[in-house]
């Protein structure tokens, strides 16, 4: 567009996390600042979908032109003004399909990346940042191979994308389930009981580990692997007795599987655009299982427990510090990359730095907790013996 160095689109996928306005705000601050035009683009993938490329279309809750006041207003608060989406327009469902393209796409399940690339042309988008996890982050890389230019940001509560040590969202979901636990503990002595608590992790276990290593928890099990109920229960009793107060906590992730079963727990059937079914009742399986095996292994007396899923109380409210932080820096240093002409980037923190790597990481690697490094599958709990030259948040994400 004229009198402008570019225009640069940013997004926001997947579920909403803490971090996500301050990741806005960073980046058009400096870009507003640098000469380029920002247009936010709503509802993640979804608003590149439903947008009409004419100019006299109504594509208000499309896009949105971002401006100083807008991001400044909303850098300070949690969750993401642009708002979200798990569309994936690579296999989009004909009952989602906006009107005007549904006799373009006519199968049950459509790839309408051409009408997604028509109107990125159709805002003048030059540059394209989305924020979002592995599946949103992946049609970027879809995005980067078909030519456009894409540099992406990582956000995910589990943290679990390839090549960076932390994610947006992440450290203030471990802030947030440390203190609920700790909250929470105060039920579980009162009443002498086993205090399960089931946190986010589909298929790393970072949100459970780390916060049993800080004092949250006595156990934790995780997605990585499969673990004995038995075992836990004999553990969680050693625990109790060990207490003053006579009561003992594990974190379950979400993600986490009883030996013997095939599958994880789900709240329900039905799977998203990217083939994810919702997660949950883990933690009241495991619950169950603690109360009626607690006999064999307490004199034959049964223990009964607290069961709590966290779920979104730690994904909603304010950011904490580093979610504050990391996600201007991030939103900076994507713009750098794009000023220098660099795309098909994600940026990241390795080992305490700020840093980028090839976008492809997201695609060609998993990132899931070393159990064999960082776990210890006798005791079901971290196993951390040196900290020395450890990366900051100890869990390397490195490729």
């Amino acid at each position: 567009m004229s009198g402008y160095k570019g225009t640069i689109g940013i997004l926001t996928g997947g579920g909403d996390v803490p971090g996500l306005n301050p990741a806005i705000r960073g980046v058009t601050i400096r870009a507003l600042r640098e000469g380029y035009r920002v247009i936010g683009i709503r509802r993640g993938w979804a608003g590149l979908v439903d947008m009409i490329p004419d100019k006299d279309a109504d594509n208000s809750e499309n896009f949105i032109e971002l401006k100083e006041d807008i991001v400044n207003r909303a850098g300070r608060t949690g969750g993401t003004f642009l708002h979200s989406s798990r569309t994936r327009p690579s296999t989009l469902p004909q009952t989602v399909m906006p009107p005007h393209l549904r006799s373009v796409y006519t199968d049950n399940v459509n790839d309408v990346t051409e009408s997604v690339l028509k109107n990125l042309e159709f805002l003048g988008i030059d540059y394209l940042i989305p924020i979002g996890g592995d599946d949103t982050l992946s049609y970027g890389y879809r995005l980067h191979e078909e030519g456009v230019k894409v540099v992406a940001i990582p956000k995910t509560m589990d943290n679990d994308v390839p090549g960076t040590d932390i994610c947006i969202g992440f450290s203030t979901c471990v802030t947030r389930t440390i203190e609920y636990t700790h909250s929470l503990r105060t039920s579980a002595g009162s009443h002498e009981r086993f205090l399960v608590i089931e946190v986010f992790g589909r298929y790393a276990g970072f949100t459970a580990v780390l916060p049993t290593m800080a004092g949250a928890a006595d156990r934790c099990v995780i997605p990585e692997h499969d673990f004995d109920v038995e075992q836990l229960t004999e553990l969680m009793v050693y625990d109790r007795n060990r207490n003053p107060s006579n009561y003992s906590v594990v974190l379950v992730s979400e993600g986490a599987r009883m030996i013997g079963e095939e599958n994880m727990s789900f709240l329900s059937d039905e799977a998203d655009q990217f083939g994810h079914k919702k997660l949950g009742g883990i933690g009241e399986k495991v619950a169950l299982a603690l109360k009626e095996l607690s006999p064999k292994f307490n004199n034959g007396r049964r223990i009964n427990v607290v069961s709590q899923r966290l779920g979104y109380m730690v994904r909603s409210g304010d950011p904490d510090a580093l979610d504050s932080i990391v996600p201007m820096a991030y939103g900076t240093l994507a713009l750098e990359l794009l000023m220098k002409g660099q795309s098909g980037r994600l940026v990241c923190v390795r080992d305490g730095v700020f840093d980028n790597v090839p976008i492809n990481v997201i695609v060609d690697n998993k990132k899931v907790v070393d159990v064999n490094k960082y776990y210890n599958a006798e005791r079901l709990r971290p196993r951390f013996t040196a900290f020395d030259k450890s990366p900051f948040f100890l869990m390397s994400g490195a490729i």
